[in-house]
């Protein structure tokens, strides 16, 4: 059949992660492509507890408001006042499927084709699909150790770029694995009061901290920043539970949208979801044992890779999901034509290039490090030294 597609959607690349899923989901692989909470790690029992509740009252299998149940709402906006230390409501909370949903309708809401747009480089690539759909010019500035180079930032503002959004995962980024200092979070909120942009800062790993201290928001420095929050990381990715918070006229505008997009979410998902975030003595100790548990795997990956894996750099992660790792020298592989050898000695992971806004990192690459326990990763990372001789 032949169908003619929108102008819009031919610049939009596709997912090379969703693609490697398919790649490496044969049995024999040991896949470091997907950002996969471990199946162990996902509280099954306690989320069938809570589900069996929920049905006890008929509204968990009815629609729901467009923004999210209301107890839901409550909890969110609890859990944000303590993240940034000042008071968040209920009604400044709009529930979404999954984080994914909220960034693309905050694009959607701010966004017109042509409008200039900041994401950091490696860029998440969910973010740089949902604002090439937006039809955004997209600019991409470096990120090193102490994440978004916002020194960067501010000379291209000075010099005359006019962002309508700077999209930012500050802590724990996808993929180079680091986090946003303080200082230069500060710097960021500074730079969107003095030339008018929001920052979106997209917070999925926030609360997996190894030392159990989240890192302070940067909506904490300053008002112009929509926060995108989501329980897949921290409880389930089947829960499909994400949210946004943020000034008044956006949420009143992502409202309007989701209406059209898909009425409301799950009122089962949402009111599961309630109850294990407003059980804090649970929730608590489900996060310790989150954080200890990728601290080990964290700390077998990164010892497997210096040991197995000579000439290569990487990321030292003290919190999320990823380790990002630059090839170096005059053999550096190419990382993208190293991946069928990789997957044929059992092994997958993300080339860099991925995560490149204009064809970037051939030399890269990430890896999740929370999927599997500790001797399956080392045995990966065997698998991928293999792949390189």
């Amino acid at each position: 059949m032949s169908l003619t597609l929108s102008t819009r959607l031919s610049a939009v690349r596709g997912s090379a992660i969703r693609d490697l899923l398919t790649l490496t989901a044969r049995p024999h692989v040991l896949s470091l492509a997907g950002g996969l909470p471990a199946a162990d790690a996902l509280p099954r029992a306690r989320i069938a507890e809570a589900a069996a509740r929920a049905l006890a009252d008929p509204a968990a299998a009815q629609y729901c408001e467009t923004t999210g149940i209301a107890v839901l709402r409550e909890v969110v906006a609890a859990h944000e006042s303590a993240r940034i230390g000042r008071p968040v409501g209920g009604g400044d909370v709009v529930v979404t499927s999954g984080s994914q949903q909220a960034l693309d309708l905050v694009a959607r809401a701010l966004l017109d084709p042509g409008d200039p747009v900041v994401v950091e480089d490696p860029v998440y690539v969910g973010a740089l699909q949902v604002l090439q759909a937006a039809g955004a010019a997209v600019h991409a500035v470096p990120v090193d150790e102490d994440g978004l180079r916002v020194d960067l930032l501010a000379e291209r503002l000075a010099g005359g770029l006019r962002p309508r959004l700077v999209h930012t995962v500050a802590s724990f980024h996808n993929p180079r694995g680091v986090t946003l200092s303080q200082e230069r979070r500060r710097a960021l909120a500074g730079l969107a009061e003095r030339y008018g942009f929001l920052v979106v800062e997209d917070d999925p790993y926030g609360l997996l901290a190894f030392d159990g201290a989240p890192p302070t928001p940067v909506a904490a420095h300053g008002d112009r920043v929509v926060r995108l929050g989501s329980a897949s990381k921290v409880l389930a990715p089947a829960l499909r539970v994400g949210w946004l918070t943020g000034p008044a006229p956006l949420t009143a505008a992502v409202e309007r949208l989701k209406q059209s997009t898909d009425l409301c979410g799950s009122a089962l998902t949402q009111a599961i979801t309630a109850e294990l975030l407003a059980d804090e003595p649970w929730f608590a100790a489900h996060l310790d044992g989150l954080r200890a548990a990728n601290r080990e795997r964290a700390a077998a990956l990164t010892a497997a890779i210096d040991t197995e894996l000579g000439g290569v750099r990487r990321s030292t992660p003290t919190g999320g999901m990823f380790v990002w790792l630059d090839f170096d020298g005059p053999d550096a592989p190419d990382t993208t034509a190293l991946l069928p050898r990789a997957v044929e000695n059992g092994v997958g992971f993300v080339p860099g290039s991925a995560f490149s806004v204009d064809a970037g990192f051939a030399h890269s690459a990430r890896v999740c490090f929370a999927t599997y326990p500790p001797d399956e990763l080392r045995e990966a990372v065997r698998r991928l030294a293999r792949s390189l001789s």
